[in-house]
């Protein structure tokens, strides 16, 4: 029996309970406009695409050393799934984990994140995966092995397309384990990680299987050369935005619970919501 019901069925006067509904709104949206929990959110998503390009720009990065010769194709397209699933579950409370420009949008889009934090979140989650970039170059070199890129032979109308058809079951799954508060948890964890990790290792031959713009900008910018990036930016945004779309088809309107795991349940005040 939840809190609330505990109380209705005590007795509890039936203003004295909505107000005490109401107030605990107000408090969240409150602890949602602080700006010292802000910073959290923002440097849990600077962390959380760190570790993410340092998994997924590093498999190439490493594969290509001496050291890394053992490391395949499946093993380099696993690994950021594995990573994604872990970074849900030790951070996805505090600023809805993220770790993609595109993801983001879709949420503010969807109506489940204010628009007001989107620059925000995407600043924090370039800066992550440009110092994860700059860490594998500066720690091994090559940095270019770890960049996204069409495949040989594989022109950039269909890395594009592969692109945006990989972020559109990609947001398809985010947004909707986010639609029952999910995402935030066991189930969410499980499902966007092993969706990753299965996609990537049809789509990684093809255009990299990124889903991520700022996954893909890292490592192409500090490496100096951005010619394909266009395909990294174009395919997920538009893959995501048709998501968007399908979850409104599929569900309707935005729920609160999808704004809860989107923005996360970040409370001061409550440690074991952390």
């Amino acid at each position: 029996m939840s809190a609330s019901t505990a109380g209705r069925a005590s007795g509890e006067p039936l203003l004295a309970w909505i107000e005490r509904g109401t107030a605990k709104r107000r408090q969240d949206d409150a602890d949602f406009d602080d700006s010292s929990l802000e910073f959290r959110r923002l440097f849990s998503e600077v962390w959380g695409t760190f570790l993410l390009v340092l998994v997924a720009a590093g498999g190439g990065v490493v594969g290509a050393l001496p050291v890394g010769a053992d490391l395949t194709l499946a093993m380099k397209a696993l690994a950021p799934g594995m990573m994604v699933m872990g970074i849900i579950f030790f951070m996805g409370t505090i600023s809805g984990a993220h770790l993609n420009p595109a993801v983001t949008l879709a949420f503010a889009v969807r109506g489940n994140f204010p628009w007001i934090r989107v620059p925000g979140y995407i600043i924090a989650q370039i800066v992550g995966g440009i110092l994860a970039a700059v860490f594998l170059n500066m720690a091994y070199g090559g940095i270019l092995n770890g960049a996204t890129e069409p495949g040989q032979g594989i022109s950039d109308g269909t890395a594009v397309l592969t692109e945006a058809i990989l972020t559109l079951g990609l947001v398809s799954v985010i947004l909707g384990t986010a639609a029952g508060a999910r995402n935030v948890g066991f189930n969410g964890a499980i499902a966007v990680g092993a969706y990753i990790g299965l996609v990537s290792v049809w789509g990684a031959p093809i255009s990299g299987a990124s889903m991520n713009p700022g996954r893909s900008f890292a490592p192409m910018l500090v490496g100096g050369n951005l010619d394909h990036y266009w395909v990294y930016l174009v395919g997920p945004i538009v893959g995501a935005m048709i998501a968007v779309a399908f979850e409104y088809i599929l569900r309707g309107r935005a729920t609160k619970a999808g704004a809860e795991a989107a923005q996360g349940t970040l409370d001061p005040d409550d440690p074991a919501a952390l």
